[in-house]
C-alpha cells in the first residue's frame, strides 16, 4: 500500500477554495518576481478599473486585462525588499496611499510573498498563483 500524503487533504481544500468567486481589488493588482542576482523580491503594482461584469480593465483604454499575452503595461509603483515581511511593510505601512483595499487581497499577497521568499532563499523558481 502506498504511503498517504498527509498534505493531500489540505491541497484538496486549497484547490477547492481557489475555485470560489473572488471580487477583484479596485485598487489594482500585483505582479511578484524574484530577482536572484539582487537577492530581492520585486513587487510591481498596476492599477485597474472593474467593469460591470467584475473584470479588471485597463483604466486608460477600458480593455479587459488579459492574464496571458497582454501588451506590457507600466507599473504604478515598484516595491523591492529582501524578505516578505520587508516588502509587506513597504506596501501596507506608512503615510500611504496604500495600494490594497480588500483584506482578502492583502492575505493573498502575504501568502504569495512568503512563497516567493522561500524560492529566493532556496533557489527555486517562483510562479505566482
Amino acid at each position: 500500500m502506498p504511503a498517504l500524503n498527509p498534505m493531500a487533504p489540505i491541497r484538496e481544500l486549497d484547490d477547492s477554495l481557489s475555485q470560489r468567486f473572488i471580487a477583484l481589488d479596485p485598487s489594482g493588482y500585483f505582479l511578484i518576481k524574484v530577482d536572484v542576482a539582487a537577492g530581492e523580491l520585486v513587487v510591481e503594482h498596476y492599477g485597474n478599473a472593474i467593469d460591470e461584469r467584475g473584470l479588471a480593465t485597463d483604466p486608460d483604454t477600458g480593455e479587459v486585462i488579459s492574464c496571458r499575452g497582454a501588451s506590457p503595461r507600466q507599473p504604478l509603483c515598484v516595491f523591492r525588499g529582501r524578505s516578505a515581511k520587508q516588502v509587506g511593510i513597504l506596501i501596507t505601512e506608512g503615510d500611504g496611499p496604500h495600494p490594497l483595499s480588500r483584506l482578502d487581497h492583502a492575505l493573498y499577497l502575504g501568502r504569495e510573498l512568503q512563497k516567493a521568499e522561500g524560492c529566493l532563499l532556496q533557489g527555486g523558481e517562483y510562479i505566482q498563483d
